[in-house]
Parts: C-alpha cells; structure tokens; sequence
C-alpha cells in the first residue's frame, strides 16, 4: 500500500510540475517558436486542471489524490504521512504548510495567469503549416 501512495505521490507531483511548467512553456515556447504550445488540446487540459485546483480551493475541498495518498498510507500502516525517501521528498516539495486563504490567493493568481497567457498567447485550433 505505500508503494502506491507514494505512486500517487508521484502522479501528484506531475501534475503539479505540468501546471507550473505549463504555463512556463506557453511563454517560452511563443518566443522560442514551438507550435506545440498553441495546441487547443495541450492548452484546454491545461487551463482544466488550474480550474480544478482553483475551485477546490474556493470551496475549501481537499484535492482526491491528497485523500488518496493518505488513505493508501494509513491502509499501510503508516502514521500519517511515513513514507519512503522518495516520498518524504516529494511531500516536502508538494505539501506546504500555510493557512487556507493563501492556497486560495496563490492558486487563484496562478488560475488568473493562465487565462492571462490563453488570452496574450491564444491557443489554435490547428498548428500553423510550414512550408
């Protein structure tokens, strides 16, 4: 069992590396010329999962793979949040502790962000060709 809360710990961590990265790689990628940051698909899921975090915290919900992870981990046996190496790190990394209305101004910042870079670097239905 706490191998696969620490798989669901890993998954976590993706995801929060793909919408800080995300955004990251949008305005990168318009001045270095990817067109794959203008994917309407890539640029959807990703203003998505900021929406997702954004409204769970709005309602003061906790994220299921945080509900997952713990749940997975006192299945286990273990206390809370006993983990592995790999997982003590990257719970480190992942989990902050700071009171709810910071999550809520920090992660609402971030939503604002990224409907900044979809309205500044617009997404298109189809990438331009190249001849």
């Amino acid at each position: 069992m706490l191998t696969l809360a620490d798989a669901v710990l890993l998954l976590h961590v993706a995801i929060v590396v793909f919408v800080v990265g995300g955004l990251l790689a949008v305005f990168a990628g318009h001045a270095l010329g990817w067109r794959w940051v203008a994917g309407w698909r890539w640029r959807s899921l990703h203003a998505l999962a900021i929406a997702v975090v954004v409204a769970q915290a709005w309602v003061g919900a906790y994220c299921p793979l945080t509900i997952l992870e713990a749940w997975l981990r006192e299945r286990g046996g273990a206390p809370g949040y006993a983990t592995s190496f790999v997982g003590h790190w990257l719970q480190r990394l992942l989990y902050v502790d700071a009171p709810p209305w910071a999550f809520v101004v920090a992660y609402t910042a971030f939503g604002l962000a990224v409907a900044w870079a979809w309205w500044r670097v617009p997404p298109r239905r189809r990438p331009p060709q190249t001849r």
